[in-house]
């Protein structure tokens, strides 16, 4: 395989995270976008997502996979037996990265056998190389697949590595969290508006103040619970607040987000 540097990519699906993706290596300057290509089923919705970005469309997944050194799978999940079955002899020779929801190494070496894969679930913040990827450590790619592979996924943001049976509520949280913080940013704005504050500057304060605290808690490793703690003065407006919090079940309702999504 390529270096990560100079191997051409190829997406099969062309939906929103593999755009994010697409973005996320461009912006990056890890891929160039003359060396990503994609497929989709409508080809000319996917020609103006391609040429906005000065990538390559093809209009087969045969093609694709003809043309590109690393195969993205990212369609949707129900989709994939159809449209990878055909394809298998083609695929023996490429590695695959799939960032197919429910689909583990052991799924796809049933559907695949023999082929060289790995699967992981990336987030929408991948396009600004802000993104968390769960990736699964149970794998068929060879040493350098895997090394070249590992330093696309890296140029996203953070990789976490996860066993086989943790992988699906590992990308839950990453995947489907920043639904849940966007609806917190849009609450704390809306409550910001509510008391004067022109609803522009709310969101860039309340998108800052959680872009901040996270940031704080990945560089000092601070339990959240003790960050929370530095802000609550005995008697004082914080801890009022968290009450409130509290009494509303914000803690639970998140948790049964989780649960309601893994069932």
């Amino acid at each position: 395989m390529s270096n990560a540097d100079d191997c051409k990519i190829g997406f099969i699906g062309f939906g929103n995270m593999a755009s994010a993706m697409a973005d996320g290596w461009i912006a990056s300057g890890t891929v160039p976008p003359a060396n990503l290509y994609a497929c989709a089923s409508r080809y000319e919705a996917l020609l103006e997502r391609t040429d906005a970005r000065g990538m390559n469309a093809c209009q087969s997944a045969a093609d694709l996979v003809d043309a590109v050194d690393v195969v993205v799978i990212a369609i949707k999940p129900h989709l994939i037996d159809e449209v990878l079955s055909p394809l298998a002899e083609r695929l023996a020779a490429k590695p695959i990265l799939s960032v197919a929801a429910g689909w583990d190494c052991a799924r796809y070496e049933a559907l695949l056998p023999g082929t060289r894969h790995i699967s992981t679930v990336p987030n929408t913040p991948v396009s600004i190389c802000e993104g968390v990827i769960a990736c699964e450590r149970t794998h068929t790619l060879r040493d350098d697949d895997y090394a070249s592979v590992r330093a696309l996924l890296d140029a996203f943001g953070s990789v976490v590595e996860v066993e086989s049976r943790l992988l699906s509520v590992a990308g839950t949280v990453g995947g489907c969290g920043p639904a849940f913080i966007a609806m917190v940013i849009e609450a704390l704005g809306d409550a910001a508006v509510k008391h004067g504050i022109p609803r522009a500057d709310a969101y860039r304060m309340v998108s800052q103040m959680v872009a901040g605290t996270a940031k704080l808690q990945l560089e000092t490793g601070a339990h959240p619970g003790v960050m929370k703690d530095a802000v609550c003065s005995p008697g004082g407006t914080t801890i009022k607040g968290v009450a409130a919090l509290e009494q509303a079940g914000l803690r639970s309702a998140f948790i049964q987000a989780i649960d309601a999504i893994e069932g």
